[in-house]
């Protein structure tokens, strides 16, 4: 960055200035963790949510994983201080809903075909693969929370398309070139 020289005043000070305008500009956009390195976030984390670490963080996971349950869950205390029971409960939650979109799309055409017309049927089938979609969507997100809530950090893949690794998780054998693979059958396949 450039900084105009001011009549009477040293270069550097003018320098400090424009440093001081910049800082203050970064500042202004990053109210909610000031002083602090943003934290890696991995793909699929939920929106809303702090970061792991940060002020307010188990507070923001608990109104989403709450958001995600029925509203009857509301009512039960010992979900709002266990948030890793809350996140356990939404898990499951969201795999028997996902576990019944499917369901219901395998069996939809054949169950609605002579009570619904053609387009009727295509219709709902795209209503199960658009909630199917955004179910596990929130599952995915709900599997996270419930890591993070456990005390796990993430750190960024080094692939992308890959699932994001815990920053303790070491590499197991199995999957080593010339071992068995993980269902013990044969070699490992490699890429």
């Amino acid at each position: 960055m450039t900084a105009a020289v001011r009549p009477g005043w040293p270069t550097w000070a003018s320098q400090a200035a424009a440093n001081r305008r910049v800082n203050s500009i970064e500042q202004a956009f990053e109210p909610a963790y000031p002083g602090r390195v943003a934290a890696y976030l991995p793909p699929g984390w939920p929106a809303g949510v702090h970061p792991p670490g940060t002020d307010g963080f188990e507070q923001t996971a608990v109104t989403w994983l709450l958001d995600v349950l029925p509203a009857d869950y509301r009512v039960h205390g010992v979900l709002r201080r266990h948030p890793v029971a809350l996140a356990a409960v939404a898990r499951h939650y969201l795999d028997a809903c996902v576990a019944g979109a499917r369901s219901g799309y395998r069996g939809a055409r054949t169950e609605l075909s002579g009570a619904l017309p053609p387009q009727a049927v295509e219709a709902v089938l795209q209503v199960y693969q658009d909630e199917g979609r955004r179910l596990v969507d929130a599952a995915r997100a709900v599997d996270l929370l419930g890591r993070a809530l456990r005390g796990e950090t993430f750190t960024p893949a080094m692939a992308e398309g890959r699932a994001p690794r815990p920053a303790t998780a070491q590499r197991s054998r199995r999957s080593a070139p010339g071992r068995q693979s993980a269902s013990g059958h044969g070699p490992a396949k490699t890429s």
